[in-house]
């Protein structure tokens, strides 16, 4: 096998568990073929890990495991197993669930979702995608699903020297897959964004569900309605869905009409900044605000920056006093003090004070670990509004 040496003052976020290793943190390489393994070790010969390589990424390689041991189908087998033994007390009302969220749960580079009985997977890097074999195999001898759909996509595969990829590798199924969340039936769409729906804002909007009970909900950035049908559920006596996709709203017409709920909807095709410009939202009880990601690279986050204030800022102004503003952030390199120091501010700029009722996160089959920061990227409050002078 080949191998890597690294140079003689590690790194301490490596020591400290980060699977990722620098182009410039290494001191001799042999010259492995892209996306093979390598063994590597400190300078003075210690052995670190196992990981693949590509010498066409910044980050050369990433980790798999600390342990001198094969990476075969057993190793994914008991990595997987391992991981989802700790996930299942989340389909208690549900069938749905993250089974693989990457670097976080030693897989770098993989992203496995369960939706009822069917898997999507999403192979993100050249040296995950080299295993596809033996992951597909592992998955089908753990889960036996019907059917798995690869849903390879987005421009990092390009820089990987992959393809986008978007069909089923195993078995066959829906284009549409139906499943339960938190008791709501929804529909994953395997043409829609990412693996077709949101699970990680499954805890959050859950939290908001009550909180809607006899209100008004305006959901922007709806896609397909996650947040929208969880207030419905929770008693709102009506929902109005903007997202500037046609497709999404389409399906989550047809997620409203699966639960009774399509007459209590209003699907609006639009920009949602345009939206909070140009229409009237005053009689909303609740707004959500979760967009997707507002910027990918530092040089961009004055802008997300502005974005975000932007859209809490309109919202905030339109909202009377007492209702609620639910708002959240997967911009992973906006931390949570930044972006809340954007909605603090459209606050003072509208002369109105935002009470924090919950202040949410990531679900537990999307974990954050200590050690690799990158996996806290989701942030989530539910303020409640008032004029300053009701003070």
């Amino acid at each position: 096998m080949n191998s890597a040496v690294l140079k003689r003052n590690i790194k301490r976020r490596i020591s400290a568990g980060h699977p990722w290793i620098y182009d410039n943190e290494i001191e001799r390489c042999e010259s492995p073929l892209d996306g093979s393994l390598v063994d590597v070790f400190t300078f003075s010969g210690q052995f670190v890990g196992r990981g693949y390589y590509n010498s066409n990424s910044i980050i050369r390689i990433r980790l798999l495991t600390r342990k001198n041991v094969p990476i075969d189908r057993e190793f994914f087998k008991e990595r997987f197993s391992r991981v989802f033994r700790a996930r299942e007390g989340l389909l208690r009302n549900s069938n749905a669930v993250r089974v693989i969220f990457g670097e976080a749960d030693g897989v770098p580079g993989l992203i496995v979702d369960r939706f009822s009985d069917y898997l999507v997977v999403q192979f993100n890097t050249l040296g995950i995608n080299t295993f596809r074999d033996e992951i597909v195999e592992s998955l089908v001898k753990l889960f036996n699903p019907p059917g798995i759909y690869e849903k390879s996509e987005g421009l990092a595969l390009s820089k990987e020297g992959l393809e986008r990829r978007e069909e089923w590798i195993h078995g066959k199924g829906p284009e549409l897959i139906p499943f339960v969340l938190n008791g709501i039936r929804f529909l994953a769409d395997t043409k829609g964004q990412k693996t077709g729906f949101f699970l990680d804002q499954r805890e959050n909007a859950l939290r908001l569900s009550p909180m809607s009970d006899g209100g008004k909900v305006i959901d922007l950035f709806s896609y397909t309605g996650n947040f929208a049908l969880h207030c419905l559920a929770g008693g709102a006596r009506e929902a109005t869905l903007v997202d500037i996709s046609q497709r999404a709203l389409d399906v989550a017409r047809e997620s409203a009409s699966l639960n009774g709920w399509k007459d209590r909807c209003t699907f609006i095709t639009a920009n949602a900044f345009d939206y909070l410009r140009e229409s009237d939202q005053s009689s909303a009880d609740i707004i959500v605000i979760d967009p997707p990601a507002m910027a990918k690279s530092s040089s961009s986050k004055a802008n997300a920056l502005r974005g975000y204030k932007e859209l809490n800022l309109r919202a905030i102004k339109s909202l009377r006093s007492g209702r609620l503003l639910a708002t959240s952030s997967c911009t992973q390199i906006l931390s949570e003090e930044e972006w809340q120091r954007s909605i603090n501010e459209a606050f003072q700029d509208s002369k109105k004070l935002g009470i924090v009722s919950f202040r949410g996160g990531q679900p537990p089959d999307h974990p954050e670990v200590s050690s690799i920061y990158e996996t806290k990227y989701l942030k989530f409050l539910i303020y409640r509004v008032f004029g300053i002078n009701e003070f």
